[in-house]
């Protein structure tokens, strides 16, 4: 079992099991070209153009794969100034935001895979017998604080007779789970899980409906 990028994976072409998308240091394989190039995609690029690339497995294919004969060379840290010092044409090159593309006068032209880290293992460990299942209890725990990454915790005291609106506003996962406050019986405590994305405008909804003391926390874990 191991961690890797999901560009690695693809340029190894080892066979291993992909077990789950951790979700952090994301990224895309790219071809880029000098800002005068003529190329406005992959396709458009020339019988013979020069692509220089840490990932010439990757490229070789896909480009035979457009139809693109290209003439792929392997080389071994920034590909980004090899079209400056006139050793290649085009790169094929991860990119985050693109700066430093922009900054060597490149243009994207191009996406070939998006990547982020992996938790990859050996093909059929995780359904294995043993070792299996400490694989599948560590999936998932990683699954478990992910999940809880995009999610949050929202408290808030209603006004029992807006029960049905709070409802639609607050699904939860099977529903908000509702707990009784102790002023003699015109308020209930709503409780649900809501999107992270979608707090402040949950928030908004039950303000409108009359609710009270609403707190919102993270989760540490979440499990289906």
């Amino acid at each position: 079992v191991g961690v890797t990028g999901a560009d690695l994976v693809a340029e190894a072409g080892r066979g291993v099991e992909e077990l789950l998308d951790l979700g952090f240091g994301r990224c895309r394989l790219a071809v880029a070209v000098r800002d005068d190039c003529a190329a406005a995609r992959p396709e458009d690029l020339p019988a013979g153009t020069r692509v220089a690339t840490s990932f010439p497995r990757v490229a070789r294919a896909y480009f035979a794969s457009l139809g693109v004969t290209a003439d792929v060379t392997p080389i071994s840290g920034a590909a980004e100034i090899a079209p400056t010092l006139g050793v290649a044409d085009a790169i094929v090159d991860l990119v985050s935001t693109g700066s430093t593309l922009r900054v060597n006068g490149l243009r994207e032209i191009g996406t070939i895979l998006e990547s982020s880290a992996r938790l990859v293992a050996r093909p059929g460990l995780a359904a294995a017998e043993g070792a299996g299942a400490e694989v599948r209890a560590l999936v998932a725990a990683l699954e478990s604080v992910l999940r809880a990454e995009r999610k949050r915790y929202l408290m808030a005291n209603v006004p029992r007779d807006r029960l049905d609106e709070v409802r639609e506003v607050l699904p939860g996962i099977s529903g908000p789970t509702i707990v009784e406050v102790m002023d003699g019986g015109s308020w209930v405590a709503a409780h649900a899980v809501v999107d992270g994305d979608d707090v402040y405008h949950t928030i908004r909804r039950l303000k409108d409906l009359g609710a009270e003391g609403i707190l919102v926390t993270r989760i540490e874990r979440l499990l289906p």
